[in-house]
């Protein structure tokens, strides 16, 4: 049994980003499993930073991306939501062009936080960055 707690389909997964950043630089998730979530996002002039390089604040928002919508498909969205409370990242690599490929795996699945390991490759599957989210787990007010 995987940690989702419903079936996700990738046209659910990528509606969930109409008319929001995630859509506006190219983010779109590709896979999905029992217990990851798998996404990629181009790598050109919606991503880059002044020198041509894949952004930080890019990778960070692809992180972000893939963190709070797994942690959402783990609760019971009637009842609860999940909010980012915080996230770290470590850039490895440069990248110029292309596309970059992240997947996303729970560390800590709790009651009221949720623990995300983000890891995000180039074309060549070499580490760009390893990010951590740690999501806030909310009851909703009737």
């Amino acid at each position: 049994m995987g940690v989702f707690n419903k079936y996700i389909s990738l046209e659910a997964l990528n509606a969930l980003s109409k008319n929001t950043m995630a859509e506006r630089i190219g983010i779109e998730f590709t896979g999905i499993g029992e217990d990851y979530l798998e996404a990629k996002m181009p790598v050109d002039a919606r991503t880059h930073q002044p020198f041509g390089l894949l952004h930080g604040g890019a990778s960070v928002a692809l992180a972000e991306t893939m963190g709070s919508v797994a942690a959402h498909f783990c609760v019971d969205v009637a009842k609860q939501f999940c909010v980012g409370l915080d996230i770290n990242a470590n850039h490895l690599r440069g990248v110029k062009e292309g596309f970059v490929y992240g997947i996303t795996r729970p560390i800590h699945i709790g009651k009221k936080t949720q623990v995300w390991e983000i890891r995000i490759v180039n074309e060549q599957k070499e580490l760009v960055c390893i990010s951590r989210i740690t999501m806030a787990v909310l009851d909703k007010k009737n």
